[in-house]
């Protein structure tokens, strides 16, 4: 029996094993005392643990999901976490993450939509339910106060693709290392990032080859895929190689906080150089992604099998490259055109046949 009297001590205890640990109380005066101990005991052991649930301030949930996406996210997605996180911060940084309820969440939302945009108060959902989703792997809490929100609808908008003709005078406005930055994203089809982290390691003459790292999979690893060198992208990193004694490709000298002193290192972001180049050449504006289509526009006219185009530009899904080929190719005016074409000639007819049975009368 689980509960019993104590003779020696003249008082009710009980006893039970739960998960094959021993749990004892002692004290009671009245066995039915012990008995409701025992249960309430044993109510408690079956709930999560308070510390689980309560134990985690929301603030130190935050700075723990940033911590992590640091280490093994992209730097970009990193950033955008820690701006979004600012205004999470200013809402529940007094709050126990377990605290903030859904409907606190829904009306931030809600606030974010009105004053921005449907898509940004999407993008901060998604990072939301990110946040919580860490915590209960890291079992400091056990729901997710984000999960019963729902998405707002988003009226997508054609994406702009610049002409070839465009991204080439963008590229004859630049001048010197800018110019050359531009050729190397446009000539191996790379992303920003992994020509920022492109080093002379990577780089091999001899071979032809430029080995671009990436980390776009979910466990965060650099994967690594090798591009052929073609002659003007050899030319641009032989002049880059003169003089660099550095082991970044690209690099630039900027002051450190953290270290209080001028430093040399590879570049973060260089967005702003895009604006102004696209108002020098007269165009309209578009960042450096295009210059990824204008490599994979060439490969397509030249009739290069796509799962090629796929490994080149790095994608882990087919799904992505064909979303990018179809714009690269005009897909839908041939078509119409085709249709034109065909509907013209039915419409050739018709009126040959109208006339006939006009003459005929």
């Amino acid at each position: 029996m689980s509960v019993y009297f104590n003779n020696r001590r003249e008082w009710w205890e009980y006893y039970f094993r739960l998960n094959k640990k021993p749990h004892t109380g002692a004290g009671f005066e009245r066995k039915k005392d012990a008995l409701e101990a025992e249960a309430e005991r044993k109510k408690e052991l079956k709930k999560p643990k308070k510390e689980e649930q309560i134990g985690m301030d929301f603030l130190n949930l935050v700075e723990s999901r940033l911590d992590y996406l640091k280490a093994y996210r992209t730097q970009s997605h990193y950033k955008d976490n820690v701006y979004m996180a600012k205004a999470w911060v200013r809402l529940w940084k007094d709050r126990q993450a377990v605290d903030v309820q859904t409907e606190e969440i829904r009306r931030h939302l809600i606030d974010l939509k009105n004053r921005v945009s449907a898509y940004t108060a999407n993008k901060e959902l998604k990072s939301i339910r990110a946040l919580f989703n860490f915590g209960i792997r890291q079992r400091w809490f056990m729901q997710n106060p984000a999960d019963g929100i729902e998405f707002f609808p988003v009226e997508k908008q054609p994406r702009y693709v610049p002409s070839r003709e465009d991204i080439i005078r963008v590229i004859m406005a630049s001048d010197g290392e800018t110019q050359d930055y531009l050729w190397a994203i446009a000539l191996t089809m790379g992303r920003m990032s992994e020509i920022n982290r492109l080093r002379w390691d990577d780089v091999d003459f001899n071979e032809r080859i430029v080995r671009l790292y990436t980390r776009k999979t979910k466990g965060g690893n650099f994967i690594p895929r090798s591009i052929p060198m073609c002659s003007t992208l050899e030319t641009v990193l032989k002049r880059r190689l003169k003089g660099n004694d550095t082991e970044w490709v690209f690099h630039h000298t900027y002051f450190s906080r953290s270290a209080g002193e001028w430093v040399t290192g590879p570049y973060r972001g260089r967005n702003r150089i895009m604006k102004t180049l696209c108002e020098k050449a007269g165009v309209r504006y578009f960042r450096f992604h295009p210059l990824r289509h204008f490599g994979a526009s060439i490969l397509v006219k030249e009739g290069v099998d796509p799962k090629t185009i796929q490994s080149l530009l790095g994608h882990a899904n087919f799904r992505t490259t064909e979303i990018y080929l179809h714009q690269i190719k005009g897909a839908d005016k041939d078509a119409m055109g085709r249709l034109d074409s065909v509907f013209f000639g039915v419409k050739n007819v018709v009126e040959i046949k109208k006339r006939k049975t006009l003459a005929q009368d």
